[in-house]
């Protein structure tokens, strides 16, 4: 069931960004093109699911929420294209394909980065399918969750650790915002947009920090015994940079077992809906994930 309502998801976002982020002509073609490149390249489209998923289970109709779901998309798009910049990761490929910035140059992907966003939020405050407070609630919360207090804070705490052993508070501070805050996003931003009551965003919120901090372990353990073909990226880049995370602190097994706890805490969070049956089969997918 979670690998086909997620394809289901994906395919409704895939559509709508076509349409959202069109191949303009001119002087802009090629930022345009470099948009595009990385937009849809492919990937899992698991924050444009969460967010529609939350939204139906908080009483909505999916394809309302769909430019938020592809604003997140092009929010987590553009973190990617910088992320791998050689400033930042310096990483050469993404999901199987060179780096933005590989194919087209440092400043463009720089401004293919800064366009997505904006983009993002136009797109998410043009809508007219959700009531407009609803819409502005899901924006600022999405807003904060990617800026200075979400996953840019998250980005910038990560660049500080390099080199040094952090305690296991900074970890999880620095995972909670640069990997967790977009999670948190989605489905609490699903909520929002639905109009739900306290105790749903409580149990949305609650359901994402787990999925996040399970997630990036589990990317962590991937980085070491991960396979590069089937990643599409090189592994070994968390070592390479100098870069502490949970295996290096605490070793392979242990990041398995934490894995196991965190999915199992996703999996109760989730059984606060009540047909949260995706998450949770979700939660579990993700939990024993190859890529």
């Amino acid at each position: 069931m979670p690998k086909e309502m997620l394809a289901r998801y994906a395919a409704m976002t895939e559509a709508a960004l076509e349409r959202f982020f069109p191949q303009e002509e001119g002087c802009a073609g090629r930022l345009t093109e470099a948009c595009r490149y990385s937009l849809l390249s492919g990937g899992k489209r698991l924050r444009p699911a969460l967010l529609m998923e939350f939204y139906r289970l908080c009483g909505g109709e999916p394809e309302d929420a769909i430019p938020f779901a592809c604003g997140l998309e092009m929010i987590h798009t553009y973190s990617l294209i910088h992320d791998d910049l050689p400033c930042m990761d310096n990483d050469d490929y993404r999901r199987g394909r060179l780096s933005n910035h590989k194919v087209y140059g440092e400043a463009v992907a720089t401004l293919a980065g800064d366009a997505l966003l904006n983009r993002a939020f136009e797109i998410m405050l043009s809508q007219t399918a959700v009531p407009a407070e609803r819409a502005m609630a899901a924006a600022a919360y999405i807003g904060r969750c990617s800026g200075v207090f979400g996953m840019i804070g998250g980005q910038i705490e990560d660049l500080s650790l390099e080199g040094k052993t952090p305690s296991e508070r900074e970890l999880l501070q620095m995972i909670s915002k640069k990997t967790g805050a977009l999670l948190r996003a989605a489905c609490v931003g699903g909520c929002l947009l639905a109009g739900a009551p306290q105790r749903s965003l409580a149990a949305a919120e609650q359901y994402a920090d787990a999925l996040g901090l399970a997630f990036q372990i589990r990317d962590d353990l991937l980085d070491v015994i991960g396979d590069a073909a089937a990643l599409g990226k090189a592994t070994g880049s968390d070592a390479a940079n100098h870069k502490s995370t949970f295996v290096s602190l605490y070793g392979q097994a242990a990041c398995r077992r934490r894995v196991d706890e965190l999915t199992a805490r996703a999996v109760d969070a989730a059984g606060d809906f009540a047909d949260g049956g995706f998450l949770q089969a979700l939660a579990k997918q993700l939990a024993g994930r190859n890529h």
